[in-house]
């Protein structure tokens, strides 16, 4: 069931976009959601949200002017997915988007390109000029009347927080990439303040091919809550790096040996908000009821230091986030001070419980998805690799009392 970018059985090269949105501009807004959410796709952005769910929202939601918003900004270390996907089946998004604009009645869409992609926009402004050439966007697409909807590029400016769906509608408006509160959610409150879609690059694309092929195609594969194949970006110490096609469900040890990773130490699913893995767990599934990602799996050898991945990380999140709440900004600073403080023999194995205690606290009290998940790749190491943690702390303790 594995499939790769080099298999040619890649699903995405045998998809039509032309027949996708054919068969969406033939039907009303009730059925593409009622299809959509039949096939239990989920956000493969990382947060898992039913996208039919999320459509039949905004579809409800009044505004005199709805958008559709594609997430470009794969600013997640480790995920290099979707820039394949734009690079080689731009036309697959488009159609996607514009499927999910006649489900809920938006006229505009925005896809938001991540900054260092700048190298892209030629291509995928080609590609959009193509296809309102062609009758595929602009007024009366294929000849439907009312089905009327376009799609400009804007580019972000490299943050990692406006990966979060709020912060990246702040950056539209010119604003800030602040996340905002919520409720009100975009669905109802999005960009410049009217009901808002705002999907990843490849939810947009398996939508489109869920149109073409049917949700009962689309469900053969995966699990009861997480359906159908999912693209990796696999990198680290393995044999043959790159993105993979593979069903949601495979366990990790079965991902790690189709990628050449069969020795692997630890594996980091997910990204910096995603957690770590040690072998012990090499029997968890990848799907969002066990071990979820947005795509990142980077692996890390037998000589590698834990204490060296956790700096990495609390690095990368102490630069990216935002600072507009105390427990995010303040606090990963501090759980960036305890792991140096480890590694050079200074650090107390009280010290040390209390700051998997304030690890804690910034997931619970933290404003956005970022703080809310950026000391996991910190507390799964302690969780997982507590030998080799407690081996350079001031003191003995059980390992077992490091977490309440």
């Amino acid at each position: 069931m594995i499939k790769s970018f080099v298999d040619k059985k890649l699903t995405f090269r045998d998809m039509d976009p032309d027949v996708s949105l054919k068969a969406a501009a033939d039907m009303s807004s009730a059925e593409i959601i009622e299809t959509v959410s039949a096939s239990s796709l989920r956000g493969r952005g990382g947060a898992g949200f039913p996208t039919g769910a999320k459509w039949k929202f905004c579809s409800r939601a009044e505004g005199d002017q709805k958008y559709v918003v594609c997430n470009a900004d794969e600013g997640e270390p480790g995920t290099f997915k979707d820039r394949v996907i734009l690079t080689r089946f731009p036309h697959l998004v488009f159609a996607g988007m514009s499927i999910a604009a006649r489900a809920v009645g938006a006229t505009r869409g925005l896809l938001y390109l991540r900054g260092e992609y700048t190298y892209l926009r030629e291509g995928l402004m080609a590609a959009l000029q193509k296809r309102r050439d062609d009758g595929l966007l602009g007024d009366e697409i294929m000849g439907v009347d009312g089905f009327e909807f376009d799609i400009e590029i804007r580019m972000g400016s490299g943050a990692y927080v406006c990966g979060e769906e709020t912060a990246l509608i702040e950056s539209l408006e010119g604003h800030r990439g602040e996340p905002r509160n919520r409720p009100p959610f975009t669905a109802d409150t999005g960009m410049n303040a009217m009901p808002s879609v705002v999907n990843n690059v490849e939810t947009f694309a398996w939508a489109a091919a869920i149109m073409e092929k049917g949700p009962e195609w689309f469900r053969v594969v995966g699990t009861d809550q997480s359906t159908g194949f999912k693209l990796f970006s696999v990198s680290g110490d393995i044999d043959r790096p790159g993105v993979y096609e593979l069903p949601l469900g495979i366990t990790v040890q079965e991902l790690l040996a189709a990628v050449g990773g069969e020795n692997a130490k630890a594996a980091v699913i997910g990204g910096a908000s995603g957690r770590v893995v040690s072998q012990a767990e090499f029997n968890r599934k990848v799907c969002y009821e066990d071990v979820p990602t947005g795509g990142a799996v980077i692996v890390f050898g037998p000589g590698r230091d834990m204490l060296d991945v956790a700096e990495n990380f609390l690095e990368f999140m102490c630069e990216e986030s935002c600072g507009q709440c105390t427990p995010c900004r303040l606090g990963n600073t501090k759980l960036l001070e305890c792991v140096r403080m480890l590694q050079e023999g200074t650090c107390s194995a009280a010290y040390l419980r209390e700051i998997v205690e304030l690890g804690e606290s910034i997931h619970l009290a933290s404003k956005c998805g970022l703080g809310q998940s950026s000391g996991n790749i910190f507390l799964s190491i302690v969780e997982n690799f507590r030998e080799e943690i407690m081996g350079r702390a001031l003191g003995a303790v059980e390992p077992a009392t490091l977490r309440s």
